[in-house]
Order: C-alpha cells, then structure tokens, then sequence
C-alpha cells in the first residue's frame, strides 16, 4: 500500500514538472521562454511571447496534466482502498505542486491555474465550469488574465460548498489549498495590479 501511494505522489509530480510552455517554446521558437515576458512557463506568457497557436497548445497540455493525474489516482485507488476522490485529488494536488515547482526546470515552474483547471474539471465539473465563466467574464471584462485567474481560484471554493454541500468536505479542502498556491504565485501579479503596470491580453512581447 506505501508503495502505490508513493507511486501516486511521485508520477503525479513528475507530470505536473513536464515543462510544456519551456519545451515549445525551444521547439517552435528556439527560445527559453522563461527570457521573455514575465518569465513565466504558463499560458498567459506563452500566448505573449509565442502566439496564440503556441499559447492555446501550453494550455492543452497543462489542462491535460491536471486531467491525467486525477485519473492515475482514481484507477489506482481499489488497490489502496481509498475513495477515488481522495486518491485522484492528491495525485492532482501533486500535479500542480510538479507544475509550479517543476524538477526538470530547477523549480522555476508556472502558477498552476491550468493545472488547477484540469484537476477541478474531473472532480468537481459542475462548481468549476462556474468558476471558469468567472474567469473568462472578468477576463473580458478587464483583459487581465491574471485578475481573472485569481477571481476563479477565490470562487472555486464558494461554488463547491453551494453545489455540493453533502459531499464537499475534501474537495473544498482541496479547492482552497489549490486557490492558496495560485494567489501565492500571482503574488508579482498582485503588485502590478496595484501599481496599474500588469499587462493585458493581446499585448505581445518582442523576441
């Protein structure tokens, strides 16, 4: 049972450290992405320094992280004897912690909002399809993808406990420690916001 567990941590992580915004960035534009911009790994980075078709592909691949750990826990969980649930949410947290503090990037990783999507996609699609149209309304809103990153992640937990109030206890849980890390890592964000020098959708960064 401790082998299966620590297996789950383990592959978990390493999913999440797969750098999609790095190994794109080398492979379309033979460029570190992490010299430009914000020097972030993460979508909103890569949709400036790289483009949009580069952009929506680092998406994919981080939602898909997210996605893929919650299933390993899940189909690993009769063997341990936990609720799908439990296994599947602890391999996503895990996930998102690879993201943010990738290995394979001496862990200097993304903020983990795509990560967090996928993860929150699969255990609770119906309070996260809330908080994604939180999102994208203040997104569109305000064009500052990091506000409506940030508004998402701090909705997420309201949305659980309303929608699913009989069975949120570990999800909840787990929507706040997830909403914590992504605040935590937006926190440059945070001051630029303040000082009104972040920047917005659309703007590109040059090369």
């Amino acid at each position: 049972m401790i082998i299966i567990f620590s297996l789950i941590l383990i592959i978990g992580y390493f999913l999440g450290s797969i750098p999609s915004g790095y190994l794109i960035g080398k492979l379309l534009k033979k460029i570190d992405i992490r010299d430009f911009g914000s020097g972030n790994v993460g979508f909103a980075n890569a949709l400036r320094v790289l483009g949009l078709f580069p952009g929506l592909l680092v998406l994919t691949i981080d939602i898909a992280k997210g996605v893929v750990s919650v299933y390993l826990g899940i189909l690993l969980a009769p063997l341990l004897g936990f609720a799908p649930q439990v296994t599947g949410g602890i391999s996503g947290l895990l996930s998102i912690l690879g993201h943010n503090w990738p290995i394979f990037l001496k862990f200097r990783g993304g903020k983990g909002v795509a990560v967090t999507a996928g993860v929150f996609l699969i255990l609770t699609p119906f309070p996260f399809l809330f908080s994604a149209l939180m999102m994208v309304g203040v997104i569109v809103f305000t064009r500052y993808v990091s506000l409506g990153s940030m508004m998402a992640a701090g909705s997420l937990p309201f949305f659980i406990w309303f929608w699913m109030p009989s069975k949120a206890q570990f999800c909840l849980t787990l929507s706040i420690m997830g909403a914590s890390l992504i605040l935590f890592r937006h926190r440059s964000n945070i001051e630029r916001l303040l000082r009104g020098k972040e920047r917005k959708i659309g703007e590109k960064v040059k090369i």
